[in-house]
């Protein structure tokens, strides 16, 4: 198989396909999500909930991200992987760059950032100087304290509209990929029948250009899974099944069910 680029994710999405996408941590985790044909791999901030024990993801730091992204990257070799740029790592555009920079080094193929319009100089002057960028739309969890709490977000028309025009003014300035997160199911199908840049859903309704869960909740390893989560260990006997699983769900669009949605 191929190694996954983002060229392979624009053809899917252009092919009216879908994609996989999960989090990992590691080199053993990393070498199950690549057999079982899983195409992106995101190194996440999640790490400091579901790892260090944390009750957000606020206190990782970028040496945490870069440590754990080297730990992936030895163990797969042809998913994308993508990496989480942690809070506080990206709030000066010459800090944006030097981190980037690292994490790029350190392996990923790509970087995360959370957040709207604020960030459009930064995506521009990332994708500029050839590091891909994966934007995050919705709720952002990095602002959870802004938040109030991990809410739902664009249930409301306003917010809604400025979600489309965020997503818009990403797009438009180089992002090639885009998180949503914790949005209603029409609002999410709305932004990605408009852009041209694939569209990754969590909890943000079945369609999307793909999905994404955190490893953790996939497996039923978690202590309260949000709504949008399906435990793919019923019904598998291994980790490697239920990975399987998940990336044919996810590729036949029988997840997320309406069960896992938002209005």
């Amino acid at each position: 198989m191929n190694t996954v680029t983002i060229h392979t994710l624009q053809s899917i999405k252009t092919n009216g396909s879908k994609f996989s996408v999960i989090t990992a941590y590691d080199a053993c985790f990393a070498r199950q999500v690549e057999q079982a044909g899983i195409d992106v791999v995101l190194v996440g901030d999640s790490l400091g909930m579901v790892l260090q024990g944390h009750p957000s993801t606020l206190p990782v730091s970028i040496d945490d991200m870069a440590y754990h992204t080297q730990c992936v990257t030895r163990g797969c070799k042809i998913p994308m992987v993508v990496t989480d740029m942690p809070f506080g790592s990206y709030t000066t555009l010459e800090q944006t760059l030097s981190n980037a920079a690292f994490l790029i080094q350190s392996g990923a193929h790509m970087v995360k950032v959370e957040g709207g319009e604020w960030l459009l100089d930064s995506i521009s002057a990332l994708t500029e100087r050839g590091i891909p960028v994966c934007a995050h739309l919705g709720l952002t969890p990095q602002s959870v304290n802004a938040f109030g709490g991990f809410k739902v977000q664009g249930r409301d028309p306003e917010n809604a509209r400025r979600i489309l025009a965020d997503a818009l003014a990403i797009q438009q300035a180089g992002a090639n990929l885009l998180v949503l997160e914790c949005i209603p199911s029409n609002l999410a199908t709305e932004i990605t029948q408009t852009l041209d840049i694939p569209v990754i859903g969590i909890g943000a309704g079945p369609n999307t250009d793909a999905q994404v869960l955190v490893l953790h909740d996939l497996l039923g390893l978690s202590d309260h899974s949000p709504k949008f989560v399906r435990n793919f260990m019923e019904g598998n006997t291994s980790v490697l099944a239920a990975l399987q699983s998940y990336d044919q769900a996810v590729k036949n669009g029988t997840f997320p069910g309406p069960e896992h949605c938002f209005k």
